[in-house]
This record gives structure tokens, sequence and C-alpha cells, in this order.
């Protein structure tokens, strides 16, 4: 069985994290199938909205203990990914930070579903997300500190955008372990939901993006995220422009017919 499993149903995209017996951690299969997951995400116009899960007891552990304690690097390779300052940065640079790059690059709603541990880089993962929805019994921390490394996947540059740099130093600096609704507390997660409710949450509200009008979807993504290193006369400018682009396709006439009819749109 692989150990990341891809599946496309209904225009809305599967990515499972898929080594249940360790938390799972990062292997190097996992993150080069991840990688190729998110480049037919990105390139299949078919495709609508993402999930991101784990399978069995967690979420995601972040990188595999048992290859750091064997000495084999943040996971095992055949290649030299320890040997050097460079060989270790390679194994960051050429393929863990390959998801948050491809991300970016990524229009549509990308949804983690998140239950069990989230810990350091599988929690970064999920901080990659535009959406979060976490089990009522999940835990988060930032575990780098605890074994003396830094969070090399982009968690420094994700979680103080999302909680603020003191609450975010606080949990890089102590790992302080979150519940969920502490999480939430810290804008940390977006939902937090029953535990038996998580996979029926998540899916209806992925299939509620993947019904509505997904070019008008992508382009608020896209003005959110630019507009947060744009200036203000910049940002208005943007978004007027897309503004007279999106008045122009067919779902904005549906959306107003629909109002007009007192009936749901239906957005093709």
């Amino acid at each position: 069985m692989s150990d990341l499993l891809f599946e496309v149903k209904d225009h809305i995209a599967t990515i499972t994290l898929n080594r249940p017996e360790s938390l799972n951690a990062f292997s190097e299969e996992m993150i080069l199938s991840w990688i190729k997951a998110l480049e037919e995400v990105r390139d299949n116009d078919d495709i609508r909205a993402v999930i991101l899960k784990g399978n069995g007891k967690a979420f995601c552990s972040g990188g595999d203990i048992k290859a750091m304690v064997a000495g084999q690097g943040f996971y095992h390779s055949e290649e030299d990914i320890t040997s050097t300052a460079l060989a270790r940065k390679n194994s960051l640079w050429k393929k863990v930070q390959r998801v948050p790059l491809l991300l970016e690059e990524i229009d549509k709603p990308v949804i983690a579903q998140m239950h069990g541990f989230a810990m350091g880089a599988g929690l970064d993962m999920a901080l990659m997300c535009d959406i979060r929805i976490a089990a009522q019994s999940a835990k988060f921390s930032e575990s780098y500190i605890n074994v003396g490394i830094v969070p090399g996947d982009g968690g420094a540059y994700f979680l103080p955008r999302l909680v603020g740099i003191d609450k975010a130093l606080d949990m890089l600096w102590t790992a302080r372990v979150l519940t969920a609704e502490e999480a939430k507390e810290a804008r940390l997660v977006t939902f937090v939901v029953n535990d038996e409710d998580l996979e029926s949450f998540t899916q209806s509200y992925a299939e509620k993006l993947a019904n509505g009008p997904i070019e008008t979807i992508k382009i608020i993504k896209r003005a959110v995220f630019q507009s947060q290193s744009m200036s203000l006369r910049s940002s208005l400018d943007y978004i007027s422009s897309k503004m007279g682009l999106v008045t122009e396709l067919p779902a904005y006439e549906e959306g107003v017919k629909a109002i007009v009819e007192k009936r749901k749109a239906v957005f093709k």
C-alpha cells in the first residue's frame, strides 16, 4: 500500500497520508507522491476542491523520529541527505518544501481534516491549507524544540500569520500542546467538530465549495493572499480588474437570475 493515497471523486481530490503505524510521519515516498498529487490538483480543471487527511490514529506527526534516531535524516532515503549541511538542506528544499511552494500555485480551496495528533511539520502542513477542520479530541504542537531543530518546512512563515508573532514564538519555544478548542481560540484551526462528525462535516464543506462558482472562488482566494503583500491602492486596482472579469462569466448571470427567481443557483 502506498504511503500516500490520492483520489478524485465528484470534483473533490482527497489526499490521504497513509503511514498509520508511524502516525503518518513523513517518508520519501509520501513526500514525492504528495508533490505529484499537488501538481495534478494544480493542473486538472476537473478538480475544484482538495481535502488533506491522515489514516489511522493521527493527522500527521511530521518528520520520522525513527529515521532521525538512526541518523538517516528527517526521513529515510537511498540518496545522501545527511552527510553535509547542504545535503540536509536539499532534503527539505528539493522535497518537503515543494509542498508549500506548490500550494502557493493552487487557487482551489484546500481543506485540512485533522484528528489525533498534528505535530511539528505535520501541523505546519495543515497551516498551509486554506481551511482547517479539527476533531474535538485532536491535539496540536510545534514540537521541533523537543529534538533541537527549527521548523524547516515553512512553519516560521505560516504560524505567525495565523496566530500572531508572540503566540507563534511561544508555541515554537515551548512545544506547548494545544487542545482543539485552544487551537481554535488561537486561530490555529477554523472549525472544531465532534469526532464522529469530522468526516461528514469536511466532506459537506468541500462539496459546497466544489459546487460553487469555481472561477470566482479561485479569484477570491488569490485576491486574499496577494493582498497580504500589496498596498491598498494595488489591491483595489487588482480586485476591480477581477470584478470586470467575473461579471462576464456565466456564473454571474446564473447567480443573479437565481436570486430573482428565488431558487438555488446551479453553477456549471
